[in-house]
Parts: C-alpha cells; structure tokens; sequence
C-alpha cells in the first residue's frame, strides 16, 4: 500500500487511530478527534502568533526551574480515558495552541499521552466551534484541569476551571487590562494587556 501523503488518500468518514496518525506523511496539519480527522485551521495569521508568544512568555519565566512543562503547536496530545494498549486504542491526538503538562510521567519522545493540566486555545475565524464546542467538552470529559479561550477580534480570555463533578465552570471572562489568575499555577498571572499587546 502507497504511502499516505495527502489528505485525498484518506477517507473522511471512516473512523481512524494513532497508530493510523503514525503512518501518514501528510504536510497539512490534521488532529483526531474520537476517531475522526479533522482539519487544522491554515497557517496561523500574524496575530495568533502574536498572541500565543505574548502568553508563552510569562508562563516560560515562571517554569524556569520548576517541574511543569510548556508546549505548543505542532506536539501531539494524545487523549485516552481508558489504560492505552498501544497507539491502536487511541483515537483522539490535539494539536493545543498552548500547553502545560505538570505531570512528567505523561511525557515521552512523541509528545504528551494523557490530558494536560492546562490547554490555552487561540480561536481562529474557522476553528471557533471546533474549540468552543468540540474540544470543550473533549478536555471537559478527560479531565484538562483548566481551559482557556482567546478570541482576538474581541481581546477577550474566556477560563474554565474542572469543578469537582467533572464539569467545567466559568471561572472569569477578561476583556479590560488588569491580571488574569492561572490556577493551575497559583503564582502565575498574566496581565490582559501584554496579552493583546501590539494588536
């Protein structure tokens, strides 16, 4: 069998795993999601990764030395809510804009197996039900501790905190200048301003 190195080669509809993800040799940017593949949006615009190196930056300065670990897109995420056996069992892999993983058990060579403490989201004009909706109650039902939703055109940061039923709740949107707490790292907070700063 030829090998995958465009999306035409693969079927849509089908229901796919990690270990499928493995073989491809695809140049477009493509996550799993309960099997099913979905696009990632085009080449970031300018101001997305404004934004995510204006978040980066703080969280960089605080884990120097400590144990928690940051990452950004491209690194796979793969989600599992039962023990993995193999890569054939997972059939959901993110690619989160932003995040932390305190937890070095989860890491290996290939990126991250189980769910982050923290995922930061920068929507997109095309990814805006995908991570409002879909990766919402994904990270919701895998346990993402905390989630954050950054929508540039509104200079807005919406936060989730996992409550102790399992289910997200709102933990503040921040739309003025002023500092917005991480509560997966309690000494960390990132100033709204810096965030959308040069925009």
């Amino acid at each position: 069998m030829p090998p995958i190195t465009q999306l035409s080669q693969l079927d849509l509809t089908r229901r796919y795993t990690y270990a499928d993800y493995l073989t491809w040799q695809l140049t477009d940017w493509v996550e799993l999601i309960r099997g099913r593949i979905r696009l990632m949006s085009p080449a970031p615009r300018r101001q997305h990764q404004d934004i995510t190196r204006n978040i980066e930056f703080p969280i960089m300065q605080f884990l120097r030395g400590k144990s928690c670990r940051m990452y950004h897109a491209p690194f796979d995420v793969r989600l599992s809510r039962t023990t993995p056996n193999g890569d054939a069992s997972i059939e959901t892999v993110v690619q989160p804009d932003v995040c932390v993983i305190c937890d070095p058990a989860k890491l290996d060579e290939r990126g991250c197996l189980g769910a982050p403490d923290w995922i930061i989201e920068i929507l997109s004009p095309g990814n805006v039900a995908r991570d409002t909706k879909e990766k919402f109650d994904l990270y919701e039902e895998v346990g993402v501790r905390e989630y954050w939703m950054v929508t540039p055109e509104q200079k807005n940061v919406v936060v989730y905190l996992l409550a102790d039923d399992g289910r997200y709740q709102l933990r503040g949107e921040f739309y003025t200048p002023g500092l917005i707490p991480v509560a997966t790292l309690p000494e960390l907070q990132i100033e709204w301003a810096e965030v959308f700063e040069e925009m």
